[in-house]
C-alpha cells in the first residue's frame, strides 16, 4: 500500500537552482508549495557562476539582488584573449552604461552562495522543503498530478513542476532522449587570492581561447577567491569515460598556451572533472499536469553562462503566467492551470532552444585552430567595446518578464562560464 501524502497546490521536484526559483516564484503568488529533493540535504556543488542581467533582474524583482551583491563580485570587464599568444581580442565594459541598458548588473557569485540565497528565501516564504524523496513518475488523475516515489509514497498536487536536472527522470514523460556528449570536460577550482596574481586580472572575467581548449578566470567572494575553469576536448571522454585517473590529458591540452594559462592550471581541483553535456531542444514540456523547467526542459552547454540564468527566467515567466489566472484576488482557480502552464511553455520553448543552439555554436568558435582561428580573432578584434548589438538578444529580451531593451537579431558576444 502506498503512503498518500497531504495534497498541495504545487509540487516541485528537484532542489537545485530551477526548483528553488520555481518554488519561490509560485509561493510569491500565494501558492501552497511543497518541494521534494532526492538528496538527503540541500546543497550545490561546483564553483563560480555568472549572472548576466537577464538573471540579476529576476533577483532584483524578488528583492534578492542585494544579497547576491553582498557576497558576489561585479566585474569591470568581460575580456577575451588568445590562449596561444595572450593577445587581447575584445572586451565588454560592464559599467554604468551596461547596467543602465539592461536594468541590472553583471554579477559573478559562488554557485553555493546563490543556491543558499534561494533556499533561505524559500524557507522564509513558507515553502515546505522535504529531502530524501525520489519521484520516479508523475501521472494525471482527475485533473491533478500524482507523483509516485521510489519509497512508495504518493504526493498529489494541482500541478507538478519537474525540475530534476540534466538527467531528469520526469523528462521521459515528454521526450525519449538522453544527454548529448560534447566531448569536452571541465576542471574547476577556487583558491585564495595571493599577491602574485596580477591586480588587473582580479577585476575582470577573463577568457583565454585556444585550440580545443579554453580557460576562464574571475574573482569570487568579494575578491577573496579566484575562480578558474579549464575546459578541453578529452580523448577519454570521447571513449565514454566520464572520470579519468590522471592529469596528463589536462596538461597536454594546454601545452601550447602561454605561461600564464599553464600556471593557472595549478589552481584546479583535479580529483574530479565535469563532463559537459546538453540535450537537443524540445518544443513540448508538458504531460497533463506535469511541466518541466530548468535543465530538465532545456539543458545547455555552458559557453553562454546561461544555465542558471535561464532557470531564473523560467521561474519569472511561470510566475507571470499564473498570477491573475490561477492565483486571483478571489482565490485559486485550479481549472486555469492547463492554460497557465501552456502559456509558460509557449513563452519559453523558442527562447531556450535558441540559447541551447547558440551555446553549441559559440563554444565551437572558441576552440578552432589554423585558419579558422585567424579568422575568429580578426572578427573578435573588429568589435568595439560598447557595441551592444551582440548582447541585446540575450540580456535585453523580455524573456524574464522584466523588459530592459528590444531584442536584436545579432548573435552573442556574451557569457563565459565554461
Amino acid at each position: 500500500m502506498s503512503d498518500r501524502k497531504p495534497s498541495t497546490e504545487v509540487l516541485v521536484v528537484g532542489g537545485g537552482m530551477a526548483g528553488l526559483a520555481g518554488a519561490l516564484a509560485l509561493r510569491a503568488n500565494g501558492a501552497d508549495v511543497t518541494l521534494v529533493e532526492r538528496a538527503p540535504e540541500f546543497g550545490e556543488v561546483g564553483a563560480g557562476l555568472q549572472m548576466a542581467p537577464n538573471a540579476s533582474r529576476v533577483l532584483k524583482r524578488w528583492g534578492l539582488l542585494e544579497k547576491a551583491l553582498e557576497i558576489g563580485v561585479q566585474p569591470k570587464h568581460l575580456v577575451f584573449r588568445d590562449a596561444l599568444t595572450g593577445e587581447e581580442l575584445t572586451r565588454q565594459t560592464l559599467g554604468q552604461a551596461f547596467e543602465e541598458r539592461y536594468g541590472a548588473p553583471y554579477v559573478v557569485i559562488h554557485r553555493s552562495d546563490l543556491h543558499r540565497i534561494l533556499l533561505e528565501a524559500c524557507q522564509e516564504a513558507g515553502v515546505r522543503l522535504v529531502n530524501d524523496v525520489f519521484v520516479e513518475t508523475v501521472e494525471t488523475v482527475n485533473g491533478r498530478g500524482v507523483a509516485h516515489t521510489a519509497s512508495g509514497e504518493v504526493y498529489e498536487a494541482d500541478v507538478v513542476i519537474g525540475a530534476d536536472g540534466l538527467k531528469s527522470t520526469l523528462r521521459e514523460a515528454v521526450a525519449h532522449d538522453g544527454p548529448v556528449s560534447s566531448s569536452y570536460v571541465a576542471y574547476r577550482g577556487t583558491v585564495p587570492i595571493t599577491p602574485d596574481i596580477p591586480a588587473n586580472d582580479l577585476e575582470d572575467v577573463i577568457v583565454y581561447l585556444g585550440p580545443d581548449c579554453h580557460l576562464v578566470q574571475y574573482p569570487l567572494r568579494k575578491g577573496e577567491l579566484l575562480n578558474t575553469v579549464a575546459v578541453f576536448k578529452s580523448p577519454s571522454f570521447e571513449r565514454g569515460e566520464e572520470q579519468y585517473g590522471g592529469v596528463d590529458e589536462l596538461q597536454a591540452a594546454y601545452k601550447d598556451c602561454i605561461p600564464a594559462v599553464q600556471a593557472a592550471l595549478g589552481n584546479l581541483a583535479t580529483g574530479i572533472r565535469w563532463p559537459m553535456y546538453d540535450r537537443d531542444p524540445i518544443e513540448n514540456w508538458i504531460d497533463g499536469r506535469l511541466v518541466l523547467m530548468g535543465d530538465a526542459a532545456h539543458p545547455m552547454l555552458q559557453y553562454l553562462a546561461q544555465g542558471a540564468c535561464q532557470a531564473l527566467e523560467d521561474a519569472a515567466v511561470l510566475q507571470d503566467s499564473t498570477v491573475g489566472s490561477v492565483f486571483t484576488d478571489d482565490g485559486v482557480d485550479t481549472g486555469a492551470w492547463d492554460r497557465a502552464i501552456g502559456d509558460f511553455n509557449s513563452a519559453r520553448a523558442a527562447r531556450t532552444a535558441r540559447v541551447q543552439r547558440t551555446a553549441r555554436v559559440w563554444g565551437e568558435s572558441w576552440h578552432v585552430s589554423g585558419l579558422a582561428r585567424t579568422l575568429r580573432n580578426l572578427l573578435f578584434k573588429s568589435r568595439k567595446d560598447g557595441d551592444f548589438q551582440y548582447n541585446d538578444w540575450l540580456y535585453g529580451q523580455a524573456g524574464d518578464g522584466v523588459p530592459a531593451v528590444s531584442a536584436k537579431v545579432a548573435e552573442p558576444l556574451a557569457g563565459t562560464r565554461a
